[in-house]
C-alpha cells in the first residue's frame, strides 16, 4: 500500500546531512518542479534569517540554524524531501567553493606548516580518543573508529566512509545513525558556543579562525561559526576545515590497511574517496583570486551568494534534523562522541593559543 506523501516515515538519517562525498543515500529522483516545495521553505527561512541578522546584528548562520530548528517539525512531509537534499547538499558544496574568493594564496602561506601538523596530530588524537572513550565505555575499536573520525574530519561525511570501510561486521546501522545523530547535535552546538570561547579569550581573526576550522564537526557550521566571529576568522576557518576534509582519504587508507592487518578487509576497503571536487574547486578559486584577477564586484557578489548558499545549506540542514531520535538513544554512545568533541576542542585551543600566531 502506497504511504501517502504527507505522513510518509522520516527518511533514513545517513540522508539527513550535507553529504559532501556523494556517498551517502542518493536525493529522491524528481522532476523540477518537486524541488520547488522544499526550496520555497529554505529561501523563507533563510530570507527570515538575514532580516534577523541585518537587524538585531545576530550571525546569519546562527540565525538560520535556530530558523531551521523550528521548522524540524516540517521533516516529515516528503513533499519537501527533493528541495530540502538539494539545498543541504548541492547548495553547501557550491556556496564553499565561492568562499574561495575570499581566500588568497597568502592567507593559507599565512597558517605556515605548524598549523599544517596541529591539524594533523588534533585528527590522530580525537580519533584516539574515540577509540579509548569507546573501550571505556563497553564499546569495540570499530565504533572508537566511526565516533572519532566523524569528529576529526567532516562528520556524517565522515562517518559514512569510515562505514563502508569498517563493514557491516563491525558496524551496525544502528551505530552509524547514533553517531550522525550525535554528530549533528553537537556540531550545532560547537556552532554556538565555539566562537564565544574565542571572544572570551580576544583571540585575532588567525588565532579563532584555526580554533574554529579546526574543532567543528560539519563543514557549514565551522563556516558558519568563523564567518559570525569575523571575515577573516571565517576566511581562516574554511582552511583549516578543508584541509581537515582532504585527510579523509589518507585516513580511510590507513584503516583499510588496518583491517587487513587485524585480518579480514571492511567492505569499502578497495576504494576510498580522494579530494571531494568542492575542496578542490575552493583552492582553485582562491589560487585565481590570489593574482587579482576577480573584479571587486564579481568578489562581492561572488562573497553574497556563497553567504546565502551556506546560510541556506544550514536551514536545509537543522529541518533534516531527526531531532527525535537523540531523546530514544541512549547516553552512552553520545558519551563516546563527546569525549571525541572535548579532546578535539581542547587541542584546538591549546594550539591556537600557544603554537598559532
Amino acid at each position: 500500500m502506497t504511504i501517502p506523501q504527507r505522513t510518509r516515515p522520516l527518511p533514513m538519517a545517513a540522508d539527513l546531512y550535507g553529504d559532501l562525498y556523494g556517498d551517502m543515500e542518493s536525493s529522491p529522483k524528481s522532476s523540477w518542479r518537486g524541488y520547488v516545495p522544499g526550496l520555497l521553505v529554505v529561501a523563507m527561512g533563510t530570507l527570515a534569517a538575514g532580516f534577523l541578522s541585518d537587524h538585531y546584528g545576530v550571525p546569519l548562520t546562527l540565525m538560520a540554524l535556530l530558523i531551521g530548528l523550528s521548522l524540524n517539525f516540517l521533516s516529515v512531509d516528503g513533499r519537501l524531501t527533493p528541495g530540502l537534499a538539494f539545498a543541504s547538499r548541492s547548495l553547501l558544496r557550491w556556496g564553499i567553493v565561492l568562499v574561495g574568493v575570499r581566500v588568497t594564496a597568502g592567507q593559507i602561506v599565512a597558517l605556515g606548516p605548524v598549523a599544517l601538523l596541529c591539524v594533523v596530530g588534533i585528527v590522530a588524537a580525537t580519533m584516539a580518543a574515540g577509540v579509548f572513550a569507546a573501550r571505556r565505555f563497553g564499546f569495540d575499536t570499530a565504533f572508537g573508529l566511526l565516533a572519532g573520525g566523524s569528529v576529526a574530519i567532516c562528520g556524517a561525511s565522515a562517518a559514512m566512509a569510515l562505514a563502508t570501510t569498517l563493514g557491516e561486521k563491525r558496524t551496525t546501522q544502528a551505530q552509524l545513525t547514533l553517531v550522525l545523530v550525535g554528530i549533528s547535535a553537537m556540531s550545532a552546538s560547537a556552532m554556538m558556543l565555539y566562537p564565544l570561547v574565542a571572544h572570551a579569550f580576544h583571540m585575532s581573526d588567525l588565532k579563532a579562525g584555526f580554533l574554529l576550522g579546526a574543532s567543528i564537526h560539519d563543514v557549514a557550521q565551522a563556516l558558519g561559526a568563523g564567518y559570525s566571529y569575523s571575515d577573516g576568522a571565517g576566511a581562516i576557518a574554511a582552511i583549516v576545515k578543508l584541509t581537515r576534509v582532504a585527510l579523509l582519504a589518507p585516513v580511510l587508507a590507513v584503516v583499510a590497511m588496518g583491517l587487513a592487518r587485524w585480518g579480514g578487509g571492511g567492505e569499502g576497503h578497495a576504494k576510498g574517496p580522494g579530494v571531494p571536487w568542492f575542496v578542490i574547486g575552493f583552492f582553485v578559486l582562491a589560487g585565481i583570486n590570489s593574482f587579482g584577477v576577480i573584479p571587486a564586484v564579481v568578489a562581492t557578489g561572488a562573497e553574497r551568494i556563497a553567504a546565502a548558499m551556506l546560510a541556506a545549506a544550514v536551514t536545509a540542514t537543522a529541518i533534516r534534523s531527526p531531532l527525535s531520535q537523540l531523546l530514544e538513544a541512549g547516553p552512552k554512545p553520545l558519551l563516546v562522541i563527546l569525549a571525541s568533541t572535548l579532546v578535539a576542542f581542547g587541542l584546538a585551543l591549546v594550539a591556537a593559543l600557544v603554537l598559532i600566531g
